[in-house]
């Protein structure tokens, strides 16, 4: 091909060949030099895509220049001004790019081993924008991750605590148990019959505690299984009422009901008496004596039934309201499953038979149903509520 100052179409088919074959060559070893460097540093890789771009360029230039013929003084010229040019740039992509890739990769690096240690990453300029957007993602993982060890360390404390709380709870009737059938197996009981029927109370009291440890273990594994079915409120409530009558009237504290009539929902009965029942137990154990325990019922909306029990019990602080349903919790430590509806306690609302679990069990029975459960204190007293989703089966047998 000679250069006469006009280029056919010959000659820019010629030119164009040449430079897609000498770009295919160079990018094919640059692949292969890419593939025997796969786990070489980051700079590297990028060195080799930056050399192979460049070397494509000068190794089509040449070529066509030597299919121009030009003269030798001339290609030796060009030649050495697009090495020189080529090792320059090079070098100094090398040195801006690798310096910045480091810095980037360094920062990163001892972002995440922080994060390894458990510490919070501070946000910071990583260097390149794909870098600050990935250390952004770490800054924000630091955090959850430190939420999540916080929320464990709270569960785990608590998990002690109220293994602490159980064991103290059924080693106080279990001792007493104890005690008694000491004195009557020596014969030194003054009453047979009575310490009989206070073995029976004891027994029944651990046998109680046992049974909501099982219902809370099947509620927060999510193995219960409700049994639904359309159920008049009124009658959960009465049987309810039933289960606490003697508690109540041994503190001459009386249960009245308000707006409970007519009202169906799509529940599991067992599940929600026992719900209910807990949290009139709850009341009867704070309800000053000779007060009232109002059981009320309404809708907030057509698909809501809120029902609430008040007593007239001072309740508990008000920075202690988010853990009232919590399991095992209490505001007075040194209560014990001994401490009965009649025992004029004074302190937390703390359901069950005094391992706290009563109202961990309300909410768990209520959540299990899709609804919701609140504590307030209000000018009368303190009350609990639930929220219940009515359902759609209620609405069509009531049709």
């Amino acid at each position: 091909m000679m250069f006469d100052g006009m280029l056919g179409l010959a000659d820019v088919g010629l030119i164009v060949l040449t430079t897609v074959v000498c770009t295919a060559l160079v990018t094919a070893l640059a692949l292969v030099v890419l593939r025997w460097n796969r786990r070489g540093p980051v700079a590297s890789q990028m060195a080799v895509v930056v050399g192979a771009a460049v070397a494509s360029i000068v190794a089509s230039v040449v070529a066509v220049m030597v299919e121009m013929f030009i003269s030798a003084h001339d290609l030796v010229v060009l030649t050495a001004v697009v090495v020189v040019a080529t090792v320059l740039s090079l070098a100094a992509a090398w040195l801006t790019t690798s310096r910045a890739v480091r810095r980037s990769v360094g920062t990163l690096t001892r972002s995440a081993r922080r994060i390894a240690d458990g510490d919070v990453v501070e946000p910071a300029a990583a260097g390149w924008k794909e870098f600050d957007e990935l250390h952004a993602q770490l800054v924000d993982t630091s955090e959850r991750l430190a939420q999540a060890r916080a929320e464990i360390d709270r569960l785990d404390a608590a998990r002690r605590q109220f293994f602490a709380w159980i064991s103290h709870d059924l080693r106080t009737p279990l001792a007493g148990i104890r005690a008694m059938t000491e004195a009557l197996d020596d014969d030194v009981a003054p009453d047979r019959d009575a310490y009989v029927r206070a073995i029976r109370g004891k027994v029944d009291t651990v046998t109680a505690m046992v049974d909501d440890l099982f219902e809370l273990s099947t509620l927060q594994s999510g193995t219960l299984r409700l049994q639904r079915e359309v159920v008049v409120l009124l009658d959960l409530v009465s049987d309810a009422v039933v289960d606490v009558q003697a508690a109540a009237a041994g503190r001459g504290v009386r249960i009245v009901q308000s707006g409970v009539e007519g009202h169906l929902l799509w529940a599991d009965p067992r599940e929600l008496t026992r719900a209910i029942g807990n949290l009139l137990a709850n009341a009867v154990r704070h309800a000053p004596a000779g007060t009232e325990i109002l059981v009320s019922a309404h809708t907030n909306d057509d698909d809501h039934l809120v029902v609430s029990v008040l007593d007239h019990g001072s309740g508990v602080d008000v920075a202690d309201l988010g853990h009232l349903f919590d399991v095992g919790w209490r505001a007075n430590d040194a209560r014990s499953a001994e401490a009965g509806p009649g025992d004029g306690a004074v302190g937390g609302h703390v359901g069950g038979h005094g391992a706290g679990l009563g109202l961990a069990i309300v909410r768990g029975i209520v959540e299990a149903h899709g609804g919701s459960v609140t504590a307030a204190h209000v000018p009368d007293g303190f009350e609990l509520a639930v929220t219940l989703p009515r359902g759609e089966a209620p609405a069509a047998a009531g049709a």
